[in-house]
């Protein structure tokens, strides 16, 4: 019996183990984002655009093209949502919308593709957001707990201005919902259920929360700050562990959002 329970490890074991071109093949995904990102911000708006559409097209043809093993190709299939992503908030004509309706159309979008990649490939939403009633309340509290002392931080770091004259506490509310329903859910299901799940699944967890981190930060480029790259990082490392810990998105999304909302709506009004 130990005999046959040795055999099976071996054969679990031989099947996990990945061919030296595979990792590269997903390591050469992220450097490309990367640098597709780097390009968007730093140099020409149009030519990143361009990249994602390349980047997105070449995954594609590559994962088509080639046999891989399932976990790469699942893998790759959920990077591949990033410069979809790139291209979806960069390239669409949002000047016909309304500014104040701007960040739940762009996160729509982002959420748009997420779902359309869990209906794909089949996935559970309950399974991946972890939902449980008997631990709701107890997670919310954890990703408040975790939210206000980041977005404390993070208001430090990029010294926001207020977006409004004075403080009303309708935009307190309109901006909750916007950080939580939008961007928190987008984000979270995109960089820690699709993304860092994927990743752990092939290279433990470790490498996967290490991994949808850096991805996490190089997609904030935008901010142009070296000091807000690092936290991002961090913060990254923290909703990912947050993730592994739970297996729910509930904490990450509360403490993504909470974030947000201090960063935006409250202390720019009690220290700008």
């Amino acid at each position: 019996m130990q005999a046959i329970a040795e055999k099976a490890q071996r054969e679990w074991v031989e099947r996990r183990r990945l061919r030296p071109q595979q990792v590269l093949f997903i390591a050469g995904i992220v450097v490309a984002i990367a640098a597709c990102e780097y390009v968007f911000a730093y140099q020409n708006v149009a030519y990143g655009i361009i990249i994602a559409l390349a980047l997105a097209t070449i995954i594609y043809l590559m994962l088509s093209l080639f046999h891989l093993d399932e976990g790469i190709t699942k893998c790759g299939e959920s990077l591949a949502l990033i410069p979809l992503y790139i291209l979806f908030t960069a390239a669409l004509p949002w000047f016909f919308i309304n500014q104040q309706y701007l960040l739940p159309a762009v996160y729509s979008c982002i959420l748009g593709l997420c779902l359309w990649h869990v209906y794909q490939k089949k996935l559970s939403l309950k399974e991946l957001f972890g939902f449980s009633k008997e631990k709701l309340l107890r997670y919310s509290l954890i990703g408040l707990a975790i939210g206000i002392p980041l977005g404390t931080i993070e208001y430090f770091i990029l010294r926001p201005a207020p977006a409004f004259p004075a403080f009303e506490v309708k935009y307190l509310f309109r901006d909750m919902v916007y950080m939580l329903c939008f961007v928190g859910i987008g984000e979270e299901l995109l960089f820690r259920g699709l993304i860092q799940r994927d990743m752990m699944n092939i290279f433990g967890w470790k490498w996967g929360v290490l991994g949808a981190s850096c991805l996490f930060a190089v997609m904030h480029l935008t901010w142009r700050s070296i000091p807000e790259l690092g936290f991002v990082f961090l913060a990254g490392l923290i909703l990912g562990g947050l993730y592994y810990k739970t297996k729910s998105l509930v904490a990450p999304i509360v403490a993504h959002g909470i974030n947000n909302v201090i960063l935006v709506s409250v202390l720019p009004y009690l220290l700008g």
